[in-house]
């Protein structure tokens, strides 16, 4: 096919920018090339605020056609969380069709080399940053976050997680020459000679599962990660949150085809109400790399049944945060209170437990006790949430039933230190808002007869949930904090701590079982927030992750290299 999108026109427009971010992730200092703020869209090819909100519209009760082949029947039956119904249809694939096509394309996108993938695959993201609006509706109405989120987190910081995975893909397949001249010395005879040719391969077809919540910021570094070493991707959405990767395939393949090759490198996986394709795809032995977000026991069924592919998975931990001590006693609260609160705790970085010392903990205010710091943050989050319009714009609507089922059982787990309330949406009246619950559990002993403090506190509990809970002391917090991670595992940990000792403890800890760490936050940076080319996304080293989002590892085995000598 004839290529719309030149070498040299890909190179002289993207390769800047593809310095800038192996800059990024050598130095791990800032640098985003996608603007955060919705105003700064409508130029220069992108679509403005209502421009995408248009778009959105006209998506709705439409077909998307992909035209991929192996389309056997349309299905849908997306329903925003905030009371639309969708009403889109995306193409049912027969994958004995499919996955053939797919292959297909593989081998000139593998002789493209690792330079002009990388151009192929930042073209893409530009194309959708253009759209960014469009896609933060997307996101929006099927993960249920607020639109400032949806916008963000769905739009520029997704867009630099999948530019960080290109650039770490880059970065190893470029790290072994493309060509060498070997000379072994042989004394008085001629010295052997050889020439050797190096290039790297791909595993095959990738297959990225796509959660609920973060379709785009947890599906694309597995997308672009395999895509740039290589690998066709079948992207296989939840069936709740199929429109914003059904949107990213439409333009990942009109990007190839304008660029002369094969847009069934990107093709997508729909699926029938209840049909459960995954377990399906994920054995088939055309896929050789799975990407996956969510459940622990889906994603410990993959890692141990899908033993054709190489498993990515990002799954359930029980984040911890231990109070021991602060010198902001007031900006503690305030972090913590955001953080709880922030898409309604449906993040799986939100903390769960919080570690607080029974006989109380130090501040500059002077000796705060238990109850005082769990009522205090209370309060804090009732400040936060307090005026409904800003408590819709922080908490967005529970994403799905069982979010909502988990939050109301939570109440009689413990003592309610903070109860949940409902909040309306004016917009969107049959949207489900809801505030977070704080229940306070002992790390010792039971409340009542039959009731267990630690079945609750050594299990996630999805959603807006936090538990406040007493420990004897700050060894005792550590200790249970290693536990937990051990056991359970974690993606994010916090502490608030004066004492150099502790801290010490905390830290290594965190070290000794792979744990991601932070150290009294009080401003405007959050346990639950990860900045890309900087920040590392769970760490792959303990249960609540295999990989790390993103690191050399996340993607160095989806390719290999061969060598042919001479």
């Amino acid at each position: 096919m004839a290529a719309e999108l030149t070498a040299h026109e890909l190179t002289a427009q993207h390769r800047p920018t593809l310095d800038q971010a192996l800059e990024a992730i050598r130095t791990r200092a800032y640098w985003s090339p996608h603007p955060e703020h919705p105003k700064a869209y409508g130029e220069n090819g992108s679509l403005s605020m209502a421009e995408g909100k248009a778009a959105f519209d006209a998506l709705l009760g439409g077909r998307l056609d992909l035209g991929q082949p192996g389309t056997d029947d349309w299905v849908g039956g997306e329903v925003s969380p905030y009371g639309i119904e969708l009403g889109v249809t995306y193409p049912h694939a027969d994958v004995d069709v499919l996955l053939p096509a797919m292959r297909a394309g593989q081998r000139a996108w593998r002789d493209a080399g690792a330079e002009m993938r990388a151009m192929v695959c930042l073209e893409i993201l530009k194309r959708i940053a253009d759209r960014t609006h469009e896609f933060a509706h997307a996101v929006m109405h099927t993960s249920g976050q607020a639109f400032m989120m949806a916008f963000q987190a769905g739009g520029p910081h997704a867009q630099d997680r999948g530019l960080e995975a290109v650039a770490y893909a880059y970065a190893e397949q470029v790290r072994t020459p493309d060509t060498a001249e070997w000379t072994k010395p042989q004394g008085k005879r001629d010295p052997l000679t050889m020439t050797k040719r190096f290039t790297p391969v791909p595993r095959g077809i990738a297959l990225v599962i796509g959660c609920n919540t973060f379709p785009t910021w947890n599906g694309y570094p597995g997308l672009f990660a395999s895509l740039a070493t290589g690998n066709a991707v079948l992207v296989k959405p939840h069936p709740r949150t199929v429109l914003p990767l059904a949107l990213t395939v439409q333009v990942a393949r009109e990007v190839l085809a304008e660029a002369g090759f094969d847009p069934n490198l990107v093709a997508l996986a729909a699926e029938r109400a209840g049909e459960g394709i995954a377990k399906t795809l994920a054995v088939r032995p055309e896929i050789r790399i799975i990407d996956y977000t969510g459940s622990t026991a889906f994603g410990d069924w993959l890692e141990t049944h899908a033993r054709q592919a190489q498993v990515y998975t990002e799954k359930a931990g029980v984040n911890t945060v231990i109070v021991e001590s602060t010198d902001d006693y007031k900006g503690m609260l305030s972090n913590l209170a955001f953080s709880l609160s922030l898409y309604s705790g449906q993040m799986c970085t939100t903390p769960q437990n919080l570690l607080i010392p029974r006989d109380g903990i130090r501040t500059e205010e002077g000796p705060k006790s238990y109850d005082e710091v769990v009522a205090d943050l209370a309060r804090s989050v009732d400040g936060l949430l307090g005026d409904d319009a800003r408590a819709n714009g922080l908490l967005g609507a529970i994403v799905n039933p069982d979010v909502k089922a988990r939050l109301e059982a939570a109440a009689g787990l413990g003592e309610v230190a903070l109860a949940s309330r409902e909040i309306g949406n004016p917009e969107f009246p049959d949207a489900v808002v809801r505030t977070p619950v704080i229940v306070k559990l002992d790390g010792a002993r039971k409340y009542w007869e039959g009731a267990d403090d630690e079945a609750a506190y050594m299990n996630e509990c999805f959603g807006p949930v936090s538990f406040a809970v007493a420990v004897d002391s700050a060894a005792d917090a550590v200790d249970l904090l290693r536990r937990t991670v051990r056991e359970k595992g974690a993606m994010t940990v916090g502490a608030y701590t004066t004492d150099e000792v502790v801290e010490e403890a905390v830290r290594e800890a965190c070290l000794e079982e792979c744990a991601q760490l932070s150290l009294n936050l009080t401003g405007g940076v959050y346990v639950n927030q990860t900045a890309a080319f900087s920040d590392f996304h769970g760490s792959g080293g303990n249960p609540a992750a295999n990989a790390a989002l993103c690191d050399g590892g996340f993607v160095a085995n989806r390719f290999r290299v061969v060598e042919v000598r001479r």
